[in-house]
């Protein structure tokens, strides 16, 4: 077992109504009054205010954490109450970090809520992670990870991540200086990014509404651990949760002695293949555009690639479904014509692309994708659509 020592120095005397409000802290003996101050005095930043932030930062606000920042620049959708529990239905159309920081203080109004209505990134990370005592990240993206693991690296403090998609989760904490030796951080688990599209996001795979309760309720477990200096955190553990089979399962982690020291921030994007550098890079028509062509009475194979349980939700008129899989694998390529323009579509244009760089590397001369996916249609064209 490695024993970390408390991460943050205890606060000054609780006030009798901080007793009240936290007795059954104050009677765990590894707790106690000492912990409770601990937690008082920690500044914690929580990247994104979406699944994994909505629990964590209830449970962080509730725990009694001092300072909580919220590195926030999305508003909030209907799509987003079946699992983003810190927002409610007339949040629709507020900017997140407001309805979090609203539902903190209605929770904890002694926290003090920091916003950052901004998008990280490397001009910025750094400057604002030397404000806190550790981030908690539950982004669903790889340029955002990379960069978060970077930054906290550089200011020397620990980052504890979570992950979800569909049924499963992980969790672990990263600490490139942890005193002792120890230290390990997101690059020793990850060295590169897989490439594009090949980990969907949650928009695009789904996700199990209540799964992010169970892992962000983890995430919170480690950061009390870290700010206290209580029990054994995930540093140099991966935790596995599989919500169907009910199981956690841990993998031991090791510092990957051949990895580059991390000496400055990047560019994320390129560095995960986000900036598209691909044979059909600008092969795409925009929602207007694919309304003409079909109306234009000029023949036009419209391929949906998105999964059948998504058709089943909503599909343009005319498409034939034909799921990403299958092309990738080569099995459906026999399926697409030859001498007719191709159009593909997804729900927001990404699977789409990569569809496409696929479909033109066998020879297609004339495919092209939709900007903005049947999301974009819906919005500029069919409004009566349904938009999942």
């Amino acid at each position: 077992m490695v024993q970390l020592p408390p991460l943050v120095e205890p606060a000054g005397e609780l006030t009798p109504e901080e007793v009240a409000r936290y007795s059954r802290h104050l009677i765990i003996p590894s707790v106690g009054m000492d912990g409770q101050k601990r937690l008082r005095n920690a500044r914690v930043l929580v990247v994104g205010a979406g699944g994994l932030g909505s629990p964590a930062l209830l449970y962080l606000a509730a725990a009694g954490v001092g300072t909580l920042g919220i590195v926030e620049f999305d508003d909030v959708e209907l799509s987003n109450l079946q699992r983003q529990v810190i927002h409610g239905r007339s949040d629709v159309g507020r900017p997140k970090a407001d309805s979090a920081r609203d539902s903190i203080l209605e929770l904890n109004d002694g926290v003090e809520v920091t916003l950052h209505r901004v998008r990280l990134d490397s001009s910025n990370a750094l400057e604002l992670f030397g404000h806190y005592d550790l981030v908690l990240d539950g982004t669903d993206n790889f340029a955002t990870r990379y960069l978060v693991n970077d930054a906290a690296a550089l200011v020397g403090i620990p980052y504890v991540w979570g992950s979800i998609y569909r049924f499963e989760g992980q969790v672990s904490v990263f600490w490139d200086g942890a005193p002792g030796g120890v230290g390990i951080n997101y690059r020793d688990l990850y060295p590169e990014a897989p490439p594009p599209g090949m980990v969907p996001s949650c928009a695009e795979g789904g996700v199990l509404g209540v799964l992010c309760a169970s892992i962000g309720s983890i995430m919170v477990t480690e950061a009390i651990k870290l700010i206290t200096g209580i029990g054994e955190t995930l540093l140099g553990r991966l935790m596995i949760y599989d919500a169907l089979a009910m199981s956690y399962r841990t993998v031991r982690l090791t510092p990957d002695p051949h990895r580059t020291p991390i000496t400055e921030l990047i560019d994320y994007e390129v560095f995960c293949g986000v900036v598209p550098d691909v044979e059909s890079a600008g092969l795409e028509v925009t929602p207007v555009q694919l309304r003409a062509m079909m109306e234009s009475g000029r023949e036009v194979a419209l391929i949906d690639v998105r999964e059948p349980v998504e058709w089943d939700i909503v599909r343009i008129d005319g498409a034939r479904l034909i799921p990403k899989d299958r092309i990738l694998s080569g099995a459906a390529m026999a399926e697409l014509p030859q001498h007719v323009p191709i159009v593909l579509y997804c729900k927001t244009g990404i699977r789409s692309a990569e569809v496409l760089d696929a479909v033109v590397g066998a020879g297609f001369a004339d495919a092209s994708h939709l900007q903005g996916g049947i999301v974009e249609w819906a919005k500029q064209i069919d409004p009566g659509l349904p938009i999942y």
